[in-house]
C-alpha cells in the first residue's frame, strides 16, 4: 500500500497544494494551518526521498528525486518563514518560488529526454506553463498585484497537475 500511494499519492498532492497556496494568497488559509501543513510536508518529503531514493536513482527519475530532495529545505524555509514573522517573507517567498522553479525545470527535462512517442509535449508544456506562472507571479510581486499573483500560481498549478497525472496515467 505504501508503494501504491508513493506511486499514486502525487497525483493529488500536487494539485492539492497549489489549491491550498492560493486559498492562502486570497486569505481563505490561516498562517496556523499553512504552518502544519508545511511541518506535514516536510516530514512527507524526507520520507518520500528516503523511501525511494533506489526506485529514483536512474534516469529522468533521477532528475524527480533531486526535486523531493531539494524540496526538503524549500519546505523547511516556508515553515520557518511562517513560524518566524521577522523573515517570514524570505522563507516564503523561497518555498513558492522554489516549488515554482525546480519541478517546471523538471517537466521540461522530462520532456527533453523523453521518445517523441511518448508524448514529450504534454512535460514541455507543463514545464513551460510552470515557469510561465513563475515569471507572472514574479511580476506580481514587483507591482503587478495579487490579480498576477494568483494568475501565477494558476498557471503552475495547471502545468504541474497536467505533469503529474500524466506520470501516474501513463506508467
Amino acid at each position: 500500500m505504501l508503494r501504491r500511494f508513493r506511486e499514486n499519492g502525487p497525483a493529488l498532492l500536487v494539485p492539492a497544494a497549489w489549491l491550498v497556496v492560493i486559498a492562502a494568497h486570497v486569505g481563505r488559509v490561516t498562517t496556523r494551518t499553512l504552518l502544519i501543513a508545511h511541518g506535514v510536508m516536510t516530514v512527507l518529503l524526507v520520507a518520500f526521498a528516503t523511501l525511494s531514493y533506489s526506485d529514483m536513482r536512474d534516469g529522468v527519475l533521477s532528475v524527480w528525486w533531486t526535486v523531493v530532495a531539494a524540496g526538503v529545505p524549500l519546505t523547511a524555509a516556508g515553515l520557518v518563514g511562517l513560524a518566524v514573522p521577522t523573515i517570514g517573507q524570505v522563507g516564503l517567498v523561497l518555498a513558492v518560488g522554489g516549488w515554482m522553479v525546480l519541478p517546471g525545470v523538471a517537466l521540461a527535462e522530462t520532456g527533453r529526454e523523453m521518445d517523441a512517442t511518448d508524448a514529450p509535449y504534454v512535460y514541455l508544456a507543463a514545464g513551460g506553463l510552470s515557469l510561465v506562472g513563475a515569471a507572472v507571479y514574479a511580476a506580481g510581486l514587483f507591482g503587478g498585484g495579487s490579480r498576477a499573483l494568483v494568475a501565477g500560481l494558476a498557471l503552475v498549478g495547471v502545468g504541474q497537475t497536467a505533469g503529474i497525472l500524466d506520470a501516474v496515467v501513463r506508467y
